[in-house]
């Protein structure tokens, strides 16, 4: 490995550009000439299960499930659960793995009796049934849903003794398919008065967001498809609103209405929630974009590093602006940075997968990453995010995740 190896930054960070050449020799084993001749393991020596109608993960990944799955009180469906993003790798999420938040359960939806109004100050009201919204033009793309409450308990006095994913994992990765608001709306015939347009979904709760119209015309979507299949119950089935880059509750799921306005509808859902308070008790309303943010997840929290030795750092970054530009990883707590590397896929409002080499002599460290996006907007650290922040604000918290490995190899949270 010679000089590729030598150190970018403290305590052993190699950086990007000995990631790629690095090899982590002490976890291999070396193989005897014997090895090649070895006897058929149980598997191999008949025939396995049966083709089925539907996949199923591995008996031997039953455990990676949802975590932090918890509802209210005296409720069964109003609630979150939150994706395990330290056992995942890549930057789509499973579907089965994306993050909930429900207020009032999950709706049991007939696709065939749903439909879809688009009214208000529009010069033709319609009514789209889900078989007539699979005829207009569908456009695909890989985003990011990340909800404003994300993170929510790193705004505690105390670092949480908590896992990644269960705290920083109400955030997916998807492929989202569907019709763009802009077609639509050009069909309808927009009114000059008309500025936000009201979105209301379909469940007990009738959940509903003003959206400015500027954002509906841009990239926002009707979303049928999530990962190339239709979308599941728990994130809006037959339809949902989707809108890339904002914060989770404005992508209204089972959407029923979108109300043309000249002006916010100021709902329960938009004022006596998704609002930031101020220090000075007032509260701004309508921060719709997500942060610049990032995160380590492995190592993280609940995964052991087993001995001295290198290991691959490797984590997600994201941006409601756009593009992420840049991960630093430091392994000193801040003291020095290093670049990590982007994985090939580094979309607009997308999550990014970053990774870089690590060389972990056994001694305690801690480990933070850093995000660039490419409007200039960089990650910044905690103190700065929790600066005029009053009890009972926890939105939109973007701040720098430190996580100390100790000299045994356990992984905590910390704040630096």
């Amino acid at each position: 490995m010679g000089d590729q190896l030598i150190p970018e930054a403290g305590n052993g960070l190699m950086g990007r550009r000995a990631f790629m050449t690095a090899t982590a020799s002490t976890a291999a084993t070396l193989l005897s000439a014997s090895a090649a001749g070895a006897q058929r393991t149980p598997w191999m020596r008949a025939p396995g299960a049966p083709m089925s109608e539907s996949g199923v993960p591995s008996r031997h990944e039953a455990g990676l499930q949802r975590v932090l799955f918890a509802s209210a009180p005296g409720t069964t469906g109003a609630g979150t659960s939150a994706t395990p993003h330290e056992h995942l790798d890549g930057i789509i999420t499973p579907s089965r793995l994306h993050f909930e938040r429900h207020h009032a359960g999950i709706p049991d939806i007939d696709p065939d009796r749903h439909r879809l109004m688009l009214h208000g100050l529009v010069q033709r009201p319609l009514s789209f049934s889900v078989d007539a919204l699979h005829r207009y033009p569908i456009v695909s793309r890989i985003q990011f849903l990340e909800c404003s409450g994300n993170s929510a308990m790193m705004t505690a006095p105390e670092p949480p003794r908590l896992e990644c994913g269960q705290l920083h994992g109400l955030l997916s990765s998807s492929e989202w398919g569907g019709v763009p608001l802009s077609i639509l709306l050009d069909e309808a015939g927009l009114m000059p008065q008309g500025r936000w347009v009201v979105a209301d979904g379909a469940d007990a709760a009738v959940l509903a967001r003003s959206i400015p119209l500027e954002k509906m015309m841009d990239d926002a979507i009707v979303a049928l498809y999530q990962n190339g299949e239709p979308l599941r119950p728990a994130n809006g089935y037959p339809l949902r609103l989707f809108l890339p880059g904002w914060e989770g509750n404005a992508s209204v799921k089972w959407l029923r209405s979108l109300r043309v306005t000249d002006q916010p509808a100021m709902t329960k859902d938009e004022t006596s929630k998704y609002s930031d308070l101020r220090a000075d008790g007032s509260a701004e309303m309508f921060t719709f974009e997500m942060g610049v943010k990032s995160v380590i997840t492995t190592p993280s929290p609940g995964l052991i590093l087993d001995q001295p030795g290198l290991y691959q750092i490797s984590g997600l970054a994201w941006s409601g602006a756009g593009r992420v530009q840049s991960v630093a990883v430091s392994a000193d707590g801040g003291r020095t940075w290093a670049d990590a590397q982007l994985d090939a896929h580094v979309l607009s409002r997308s999550v990014t997968r970053f990774r870089t080499a690590w060389q972990w002599n056994g001694s305690p460290a801690t480990l933070l990453s850093r995000a660039t996006d490419e409007s200039g907007s960089v990650q910044p650290s905690r103190e700065v995010v929790m600066r005029d922040r009053p009890p009972g604000s926890y939105y939109h918290y973007n701040a720098i995740q430190a996580w100390q490995v100790s000299d045994s190899g356990e992984v905590s949270n910390v704040y630096v």
